[in-house]
């Protein structure tokens, strides 16, 4: 993070055009601009001012919005967190609730049709992207059965049900392709698992193949799809940005998209940071969760110190 963070500072530092011309427009005249840099303090070292915005930073205060008239960032951000939240936490359950069964159901069944099929529309959803989804959802279900009101954004302060009806298509397209990866990633693991030498000495001891299924081989099949699932939840939780802006929703993708079409450098640094926070944390809680799931990692760990 602190290394994301610096980059980032760095880079804007560099590229032509900072906040103070940002900020004062195309009509301002060298002697305005070089007083606007001035007040803003955009003439100082480049590491002693980001000294300053990390110590802000660090406190709370990131520093205000240039588009938005110098409304306070964290603000900002705290006002969209609940709605991209949200819909990360629905997108999450419908991954959930559609590999899950999905691979359980066919693993039973390997190498028959309907394993065929779920293996086709596996591969059909890796390949297919959310916002395509997303145009083909507000087209099928929006336009043509009048499910729900294209563009339309329900504030979860004032109707959550309403807040959650406008979530579920976008949820949906986002939780479709990602669905689609977890499951491919969880039936190879079960594949892999059945075929392992204690399914077979469980076999021989007379355990029913569903009981193996779910009390042994689940659990050992679990261990590496945790990996993709918290890749899947980092990715989810950082911001939809193309799906929630194909959607019209309010959340973190959506402002980072209008903060780089306006150039709102502060806000895009901000933002940058709470992403990469985001993808550290969702990774580090995988590999947590996988030493607890699996005692072998930490006894490896133990013998290797």
């Amino acid at each position: 993070m602190f290394l994301v963070s610096l980059l980032c500072f760095l880079v804007f530092s560099v590229i032509k055009g900072d906040a103070a011309s940002v900020s004062g427009g195309i009509s301002i005249s060298p002697e305005q601009l070089a007083q606007l840099r001035e007040e803003m303090g955009l003439n100082r070292n480049v590491f002693s001012r980001y000294f300053d915005w990390l110590v802000n930073f660090l406190s709370g205060n990131p520093g205000n919005s240039l588009r938005y008239r110098g409304e306070a960032i964290s603000v900002m951000i705290a006002q969209r967190i609940p709605v991209s939240f949200s819909l990360a936490l629905l997108s999450l359950f419908f991954v959930l609730l559609i590999a899950v069964p999905f691979s359980l159901f066919t693993v039973r069944r390997e190498g028959d049709l309907l394993d065929r099929i779920v293996n086709f529309f596996t591969a059909a959803g890796i390949s297919t992207p959310g916002f395509f989804l997303g145009l083909l959802f507000i087209f099928i279900f929006g336009f043509m059965f009048n499910l729900f009101v294209p563009g339309q954004y329900i504030d979860y302060r004032e109707n959550f049900s309403g807040f959650l009806g406008c979530l579920f298509f976008p949820a949906l397209a986002i939780a479709v392709p990602n669905a689609a990866v977890m499951t491919k990633f969880l039936r190879g693991s079960l594949f892999q698992e059945l075929h392992s030498e204690y399914v077979r000495t469980a076999k021989s001891k007379g355990a029913g193949r569903l009981y193996i299924l779910y009390r042994h081989v689940l659990k050992n099949a679990v261990i590496p799809t945790i990996t993709v699932f918290g890749m899947i939840i980092a990715e989810v939780l950082s911001g939809s940005i193309v799906i929630e802006q194909v959607f019209s929703i309010p959340g973190i993708g959506r402002l980072l998209i209008t903060a780089i079409t306006s150039r709102d450098y502060p806000l895009i640094q901000a933002l940058m940071v709470y992403i990469a926070f985001v993808i550290v944390a969702a990774n580090t809680v995988a590999d947590i969760l996988i030493m607890i799931i699996d005692p072998r990692i930490r006894m490896a760990k133990k013998d290797i110190q």
